[in-house]
């Protein structure tokens, strides 16, 4: 199994000056818990996920105030469509995260979760229940 068989196709891309009540804001609309930050005159590509965002919020931070590039990760890991869900899964262990960047030619093509592995794993492992006649 591949991450391109796991990962989500609905890849959130967000400014470094958005705030982070926009970036909740748009996370929550779209139903998934991390955008890509591009910054092309920075950082280039990090993740802002919503564990940032809360951690952020426990501080006392103003979501309104502060901005995504003081809270996104830059040092980040990315996979590519071809690993094997087996190397996501242990990157993701290793590195203690929960959500990896795909990278397809060296643009964002996705994102693969854990919960994203966990579905793919299960419905690959558990058959479906059976309907009565």
């Amino acid at each position: 199994m591949l991450v391109r068989d796991a990962m989500s196709t609905v890849v959130l891309t967000i400014g470094p000056a958005h705030t982070l009540r926009q970036a909740a804001a748009l996370m929550s609309a779209r139903r998934v818990g991390a955008a890509v930050v591009l910054d092309p005159d920075g950082t280039g590509i990090g993740i802002l996920t919503e564990r940032d965002v809360l951690n952020s919020v426990g501080l006392g931070q103003d979501p309104d105030a502060e901005r995504a590039h003081a809270h996104t990760t830059t040092d980040v890991v990315f996979a590519t469509p071809s690993w094997t869900v087996e190397e996501a899964a242990a990157a993701m262990a290793h590195g203690g995260f929960r959500h990896l960047i795909v990278l397809d030619r060296g643009e964002p093509a996705g994102i693969v979760s854990v919960r994203d592995i966990i579905r793919l794993w299960a419905s690959a492992r558990v058959p479906a229940p059976q309907v009565p006649a």
